[in-house]
Parts: C-alpha cells; structure tokens; sequence
C-alpha cells in the first residue's frame, strides 16, 4: 500500500481508514459528557460498547468512582483560588470519573495502558521512536500522510471548550465545539497554557501555565505525545506507528524544513509554506493569546490564518540559535530535577534549563537569553513561537519528542526516586498528586517521572551507545563541569540585579512581520 507517493497515498490512507474513525475513543471532553444533564450531575463514566456497562465494569475493566485530588499546597505564584476550571482538575466539570483497572485505561476503560495491547490488553509491546532521517521514504511519506490525516479527520468522539465552566452557568449551557483530530491537540496545549481570566476584558493572570515553567514540564508533555500517538495508531490502525523526533543539536538550520518532510518556504513568502508541501494548506487555531485576553474569552476553534514559519529570522535579542550538544549535556549533567521556587528563577535546574530559562552555561535561572527547548520554538519564527499557539505547527511533535528523549536520558544517568519529584510547593498545577490538566482520563504528574520503558517505548539513539551523548568521556568531565558552572554561576548572580515575580520573563505574543505570534521574553 505504501508503493504509493503523493496525493494517491493520502487518498488511498483516507478511504482504507475511514471506518477507523468510528472506533476512536481517546481524548478530552467526550461527547458523552457534555450534555446537560451529564455536566449538571458531574459524573463522566461513560459506556464501553464493549459490554455495555459504564467504564467496563462488567468486563473488569473500570468502575465509576470519585475523584479524589490533593490538598498539598501550591507556591505563591498563583494568588487566587476557585477562579479557573483547571484548579484542582477536573473536579469543576466532574467529580466522578472511570478509574480504569489493570491494563486497560481510556475515558471509558476502552483503551490499553501504555506499552500494552491486544483485545484483553495483555501483551506487552516496546515501540522505538526513531530519528526522522533514519526513516525510509515510505515511513516518512506515511508520517506526512497521517498528520494530514488527522488534521483533515473531525473526532468523532470528542469535542474541545469553547468556554469556561461560569460561561456555560455551571453547564446548563454546554459550550463545545466539534475539532479534527490534530487541532484537538492543538486546543489542549493552548488550554493548559493560556492565562487566567479574572473577569472582563483585558483582565487576566498571566504568570500561571499548567504545563510548563515548573516541574510538570516534562511529565506533561511525555502524556502529550504518548496520547497523540496512541491517537494516530487508533485512526489509521497502525498499532506499529511511532512518532520520530529531529535531534536539533548543533544544527545550523531547520533541517526538517524540506518538502518532502515538514515543508520548505514558499519562494513568493518566506513567512509561509512552499505550496510543494500539504502543510501549505494548514490553517491554525488558537494562535492568538493576545486577542483572547484582550476579550476575556477563550479560543473558539475557528481558523485564524495559514501556518507560519520563517526559521533562522527571530529576534537574536531572544535566542541566539538552535542549542548544542554542549548544552544538552551541561543539562544532563545536573543532579537536581528542580530547585527553589521551581519556576523559571530556578537556579540549577535540570527541568528549567531544559524548558529553556536556565542559563545553559551557568544554570542559573531567568537567563538573558532563551535557550535549550525555548530557542528552537524562538527560531522557527512563526506559529510555533507562541506557547499558546504552537502545536500547530507539526514539527512540535518532532521537537517534543527530542525534549522527551533528553528527559529520559536524565532518568536514565541519575536513577531519581519518585519522591524526587516535588510533593508541595511547586506551581498550582505542578505537585506530584496533581492531576494534568485537560486530560480525560487522568494522569498524575509524579507518575509520569519513569522511564519510557515503563510506559512501553524507546528512543533509538538510547539503544546504540555509540550514538548516545552520554560517553564514558562526558562522565569523567562531567563533575570538572559542573563545579566550573557553578564558580561561574556564584560569580554572576552575585552581579546581578534581584529579579521579582513581576518580572519574570515571561512569555507573551505579538504580531510582527515574521510571524503571528512570536515569543517574547519581558527582561529587565
């Protein structure tokens, strides 16, 4: 089937799975859940076809129980309690959920855990996530071909939130709306990242993410990319795909920029696709914070324009470029997962230097430049450099997955305890018993600080020591490093001005020439 090239493969992949489409049963808000009377008793246990009982329950497979969620105190970042629907998720829309039992897992007990499959979810499967220039032609115009699948594939089974909970009077007014597949991702990552909204227009809270600048960065983002996997292999039913990642280390330009993989720039628009690439047709959504917030109003789901990227033309006042192997292994090189606050001041901080807002050279936090997974969302110069906005452009999913494979290779050299991972006092929404916003069913931040192959894959260049970067020399220089880093890192701060919350460098969107919504770093 894969002999086929161009628009005949896409169209051949389009009428072999469309009967896949029914059977697709994996994302937040289920359209079960959304009716009146649903949202108005807030119990979401939907019925498995299976056998026709909520949450499988006479399969074994789940009951319908209360969601309990933690009282451990959050850090002082977030001055405000019972404002915003992701506070102590997901109890403002549902009190009741499916707790799944075994291997099995899904809004409604349907799916397979991680790392498992078959009918009764007993076979256990690793999966391997290869680099993007290692796979044959074939598996790259199959890659292509799913993505545009699912952005051109409306879910059947789930809806996004056009609104909050008190928009919708406490769900007596269902507001949804039905999205593709793909733009369903890309509503989730804006969802767990937009500002709080105080009330009224231009009234919002902008130093809160559910997802990133604190601990839950990288557990956040591994359940992102396992679930949108999982996704893609439910609509096309290839249980073998496996997302594949760009190792962007030392890379002088956007390499994947290629029409045969995530598309060159148009000659006519440097800002936009080459029309030689399907993503020339790509409109994104919820690409414009600036506007939401301005309103007081959430992402509507309509479509805001084509996906931008002109790599290579950002602000240097921002990032310098693509990272270095040298900064992923300074990175790897730091024993504490987080420090501090366990924000974006965090000095020494693996997570912060990874996010990008620690100094790759010194690690200190809240560093002049962007670095690491930052800078190369700053160098794709367009949809991509919105936090909001970003999962439009596809090569977050290749970006990510690198992030993820650095993330694992942390795990991996310094073997961390899962009380490692903070308890109490991180970010609202960044704890270890803190369930992650907007996923249904739920996950648990601290579960997440595991190795992939507790949850079933691997990253190819892990396998083969000779690709790894973690070498016998990086060992033995490693310790020589970080004392040098942190002479270095004593020396600066005691040179530099104290930095307030208020002034955080935070990261904001506005419209410039080279893209929609570009990052922006607040420095003093």
């Amino acid at each position: 089937m894969f002999g086929f090239t161009g628009n005949r493969m896409r169209s051949l992949i389009l009428l072999t799975f469309s009967l896949q489409l029914l059977k697709s049963t994996y994302e937040q808000f289920p359209r079960q859940c959304i009716t009146r009377e649903v949202l108005g008793s807030k119990e979401c246990c939907p019925v498995w076809e299976g056998d026709g009982s909520a949450c499988g329950a006479r399969s074994g497979r789940g009951v319908c129980g209360d969601v309990v969620v933690s009282d451990q105190p959050d850090g002082l970042q977030y001055p405000f309690k019972g404002i915003d629907d992701r506070e102590r998720w997901p109890t403002v829309f549902f009190n009741r959920t499916c707790r799944c039992l075994q291997n099995f897992m899904g809004h409604n007990c349907g799916d397979c855990s991680f790392g498992y499959f078959g009918t009764n979810c007993a076979e256990r499967r690793e999966s391997i996530r290869k680099n993007i220039f290692h796979l044959s032609a074939t598996e790259r115009q199959k890659f292509i071909s799913y993505l545009n699948l699912a952005k051109n594939t409306m879910s059947q089974d789930y809806v996004m939130a056009t609104g909050t909970y008190s928009e919708m009077n406490n769900g007596t007014m269902p507001m949804f709306l039905n999205v593709s597949i793909y733009d369903l991702f890309v509503w989730m990552h804006f969802y767990v990242s937009r500002h709080a909204m105080l009330g009224g227009t231009n009234n919002v809270w902008r130093q809160v993410d559910f997802g990133h600048w604190a601990p839950a960065f990288l557990p956040w983002h591994r359940v992102y990319l396992l679930r949108w996997e999982h996704e893609i292999r439910k609509l096309t039913g290839d249980a073998s795909f496996t997302i594949p990642y760009w190792d962007w280390r030392d890379a002088q330009d956007c390499e994947v920029c290629t029409d045969d993989l995530m598309g060159s720039q148009s000659r006519l628009n440097p800002n936009l696709i080459s029309p030689s690439s399907v993503f020339s047709s790509w409109k994104v959504i919820c690409s414009r914070a600036p506007e939401y917030s301005m309103r007081g109003v959430l992402c509507d789901g309509r479509e805001e324009g084509p996906l931008l990227r002109n790599p290579g033309k950002h602000d240097r006042n921002l990032a310098v470029g693509l990272p270095t192997a040298a900064n992923v292994e300074f990175a790897l090189n730091l024993a504490q997962y987080d420090t501090g606050d366990m924000d974006i001041t965090a000095n020494m901080s693996f997570r912060n230097t990874l996010e990008g807002f620690g100094d790759p050279q010194t690690g200190l936090g809240s560093a002049a430049k962007l670095g690491m997974h930052a800078a190369v969302h700053v160098f794709m110069n367009g949809s991509m450099s919105s936090v909001q906005g970003s999962a439009n452009d596809p090569i977050f999913i290749l970006h990510h997955a690198f992030v993820d494979s650095i993330y694992e290779q942390w795990l991996r050299r310094h073997q961390p305890d899962k009380s490692h991972y903070p308890t109490t006092n991180a970010p609202i929404g960044h704890n270890s018993e803190y369930y992650m916003a907007p996923f249904i069913p739920l996950y648990r931040n601290g579960d997440y600080f595991l190795s992939s192959k507790d949850m079933g894959y691997e990253y190819s260049y892990l396998q083969d020591p000779g690709e790894s970067t973690f070498t016998y020399f990086s060992l033995c220089t490693s310790v020589l490093a970080i004392w040098l880093a942190a002479v270095r890192a004593c020396v600066l701060q005691r040179t530099r001005t104290p930095r307030g919350p208020e002034k955080q460098p935070l990261i904001i969107s506005t419209d410039t020439e080279g893209s929609s919504d570009s990052y922006r770093a607040m420095m003093s």
